[in-house]
């Protein structure tokens, strides 16, 4: 016979013991570098004679800096949210064709990041384009800090370059609006009515199982108030993509209520709304010159090869570091 609110102490003790590693798991570094730090004071304090000291000792402390960033990353993404999963997803711009191969480059790009990261990636729906790339596509990036990074990506990304379907060989532009919320965890209620909700399914597309392609088991649900619309097809179960798109528009919902509250992603969100002009975060240019620029920071770098195989750090700890200085 169990004692009255044992398994609730039991529950508490657990919920400490959780918080107890990760307050380790976030100190122990700090003091590890610190130890590291005060070695290598002493050391040059000592000097040395032997050849070869003072470039063992340049060595250390480009190790120390480039640690100390690291460590510096992980304090400006610490935040109620930063450690969840990111529901991710890319919408093409006006452009047709265009528009889509770039939202596809993007992923691309988003997807060799998540991989060197070591996140891992569930795709919930794809909508093709209708000759080339993707209209619009909604993943999972599971990882620690998957949101804390990716927050940094919300916005319309801009591509100029000489368009592969023009014949003409002329210079296009093109956007595409990239978003990122937090996974909702069991914490948060969200409440929808049914009456609030219009669900259809339909029948899935692209590759899979001939099961996929037979039975309508995709789901599609508008929140009618809000406008808001969640796509699932990568089940097989129609109850399960349903359940999958009940948790991404809850997690949109949530974060919405957020937006409101807070001025700041208020305004990002009225950002994300025109895929266009003056609403870019970032530029792509291909042509006339190469270069990536973040218009937010002012960030820019030349070897936008690398950028696209998802070589994005520097542009989120800068935009991360500014907003935290703003919001200091």
């Amino acid at each position: 016979m169990s004692r009255p609110g044992f398994w609730d102490t039991g529950e508490k003790a657990r919920e400490l013991i959780a918080e107890l590693k990760e307050l380790r798991e976030t100190s122990q570094p700090w003091s590890g570098f610190a130890g590291r730090l005060k070695e290598f004071r002493e050391l040059a304090e000592l000097g040395g004679d032997e050849e070869g000291w003072e470039e063992e000792l340049e060595k250390e402390l480009v190790a120390l800096e480039k640690d100390f960033e690291e460590l510096e990353f992980k304090a400006i993404l610490a935040g109620p949210e930063s450690e969840k999963n990111a529901i991710f997803s890319i919408q093409a711009g006006a452009g047709g064709t265009e528009s889509c191969d770039w939202a596809e480059m993007l992923w691309r790009m988003y997807s060799r990041w998540s991989e060197n990261h070591g996140f891992r990636v569930k795709i919930f729906h794809v909508n093709p384009g209708e000759e080339a790339g993707i209209r619009s596509l909604s993943a999972l990036i599971s990882g620690r800090y998957a949101f804390g990074y990716l927050r940094a990506e919300a916005g319309v990304h801009r591509l100029v370059r000489i368009s592969p379907f023009d014949s003409g060989a002329r210079r296009h532009t093109s956007f595409a609006a990239v978003e990122a919320i937090p996974e909702l965890g069991r914490e948060v209620e969200v409440e929808i009515e049914d009456k609030d909700l219009k669900i259809d399914t339909y029948r899935s597309s692209g590759a899979g199982g001939q099961h996929v392609n037979v039975t309508d088991s995709a789901v599609r649900i508008t929140h009618l108030p809000t406008g808001i619309v969640v796509q699932c097809q990568n089940e097989r179960s129609q109850h399960k993509n349903r359940a999958t798109a009940m948790s991404i528009l809850k997690a949109r919902l949530h974060r919405l209520e957020l937006e409101k509250i807070e001025a700041r992603r208020r305004e990002q969100h009225q950002q994300q709304k025109e895929i266009g002009w003056g609403s870019q975060i970032r530029s792509y240019v291909f042509h006339p010159y190469s270069m990536v620029k973040d218009h937010r920071t002012g960030l820019s770098v030349g070897n936008i090869q690398a950028v696209m195989d998802g070589d994005i750090d520097g542009f989120i700890f800068e935009y991360l570091k500014a907003d935290r200085a703003r919001e200091k």
